[in-house]
């Protein structure tokens, strides 16, 4: 199975933590040239300092953007392409606050929709033209399972995410004849900054203890627990190597086998 990322370079957006410093190692470990992107330049420096180099040529690189200032966002990553193209593109940023569908705000819509699908729309047209020219390109959008099944409680974030899933597939198609692949993986319950404070404000809101709200969720989990990080970035490595090429407008869930979909 051909794994080798040697001599390409990633672009891991929400690098800083959770999904997506764990897609940066991992995608380290298989050789690749990493840079990642967030809004805060030391907490990347830590990130990058610590990322894995497999052969002597690799380095690695940080990017300070944020996803909420679409103009600004498209500059700074313009201007990484400038320096060295980049053929892997992770797609990743942190979820909309919870609360009914029904009762958010239109600005609440907007602002996720700016953070999730204009963003992940202007770092892809900056990419493009270097993944045409090598004639290979992955991107992986690091979504959530609620675009199989929305999620209570959550329904900006379920309705940008299936916009993201859409926005995606559609992609995919068009991209395909050009060696570029887009594809989306879906965590389940994740061991991050995000379900912490899922857990605390359901908790909050309900009255139970956090614990109590903890197993609630995991009664839901068939393998009994939370992922670890590294489980999800795992499956977001393994999609931007050369042996996933022809694996393309898929959506995969890494849920320990929550979501009742069948597809």
């Amino acid at each position: 199975m051909n794994l080798d990322l040697q001599g390409r370079h990633a672009l891991v957006c929400g690098g800083s933590q959770g999904i997506g410093r764990a897609a940066a190692i991992e995608l380290a470990q298989l050789g690749a040239d990493v840079t990642v992107l967030a809004r805060l330049h030391d907490t990347l420096q830590a990130v990058v300092d610590g990322l894995p180099k497999t052969h002597a040529a690799q380095t690695h690189d940080l990017v300070v953007a944020d996803a909420n200032d679409t103009p600004a966002y498209a500059a700074a990553i313009a201007a990484c392409v400038r320096a060295r193209p980049v053929q892997i593109l992770v797609n990743n940023s942190g979820g909309p606050p919870g609360g009914p569908a029904h009762s958010a705000k239109v600005e609440d819509y907007t602002n996720a929709f700016r953070q999730h699908l204009l963003a992940n729309q202007s770092a892809l047209q900056a990419v493009l033209p270097g993944m045409r020219a090598a004639g290979f390109g992955r991107v992986v959008n690091v979504i959530s399972t609620s675009v199989k099944e929305p999620i209570d409680n959550l329904g900006v974030s379920n309705t940008v995410r299936a916009a993201v899933a859409g926005w995606a597939k559609t992609c995919s198609r068009e991209l395909a004849p050009c060696g570029i692949t887009v594809n989306n993986v879906l965590p389940g319950f994740t061991q991050t900054q995000r379900l912490t404070g899922l857990i605390a404000a359901n908790a909050k809101k309900s009255g139970q203890s956090e614990d109590d709200v903890a197993r609630s969720l995991l009664a839901a989990v068939p393998v009994g627990r939370f992922a670890d990080a590294a489980e999800v970035a795992a499956v977001v490595a393994f999609l931007c190597t050369p042996a996933a090429a022809y694996v393309n407008g898929v959506s995969i869930a890494v849920d320990g086998g929550r979501t009742h979909a069948l597809s």
